[in-house]
Formats: C-alpha cells, structure tokens, sequence
C-alpha cells in the first residue's frame, strides 16, 4: 500500500465518520469570487511606485535641476568629495578649480552641492545622486 493510498483512505474515513456524526461538511464552504485576487495586484504595484519608483524620481529631477544651473564662480562639492570653484562649463563636463594652478575637469552628474558665492551660507543648492 502506497502513502498516498492511505492518505487518500483516512481522507474518506475521517470524512465518513463526520458526516456520520452530524458534524457540518467543511468541504462545501464557498470560495471567494475570483476577482477579489486581482485587487491585490494594482494595490502591489502601487505599494512599489510610491515607496521605491517616485522618491528616486523625484531625487533624479532634483539633481538635473541642480547641474542645469551650475555656472561659472559657483562653488560645488562632488559626490567623491573635491570643494571648487567652477571655472568654465561645457555640455557634459565643468572645469574646477581646486587649489592654485590645479584644475579638473569633471562631469556635471557628479555634482552634489552647488553653493553661489553672492548667496548666504543658506542657500545651498543639493543634490543627491541615487
């Protein structure tokens, strides 16, 4: 006799013997209605939008904002670290002056703070990179 014979076995004994004594058949419960199951996916995609996909977004718009306005005689701070003073800005990269006779030039994606030197201390312009 196989495990699964015996299972199946005591299935119909224990099913028997309920029914015997009275007892209401549990196999006969309704399920519920299929489309109840396809709520959970939208409510799952949503959940996944508004916690992961938006604030990344909204970081991303964020630091494009800040490069877009980066502009000679800014002093920026680069995601690796480097303080300077932008000397000349091109489509993609900044030249940065660093310390006398030192100047680097790196790319626009890597700024991460911009501080304008006719500003307060205040108002600075950040950028996190994501």
């Amino acid at each position: 006799m196989s495990p699964s014979s015996f299972a199946f076995i005591f299935a119909q004994a224990t099913n028997a013997a309920a029914s015997a004594t009275g007892a209401p058949d549990t196999t006969t419960q309704q399920a519920p209605p299929a489309w109840t199951s396809f709520i959970y996916i939208p409510l799952f995609v949503a959940m996944i939008y508004f916690a992961l996909l938006r604030p990344q977004m909204q970081a991303k718009k964020k630091q494009e904002e800040t490069i877009k306005g980066a502009k000679t005689g800014d002093k920026i701070v680069t995601s690796s670290g480097i303080h300077g003073l932008i000397t000349n800005v091109k489509d993609t990269t900044v030249i940065v002056k660093v310390a006398d006779n030192v100047k680097l030039e790196i790319e626009k994606s890597h700024i991460e703070k911009i501080t304008r030197p006719e500003a307060d201390s205040e108002k600075t312009v950040t950028a996190k990179s994501s």
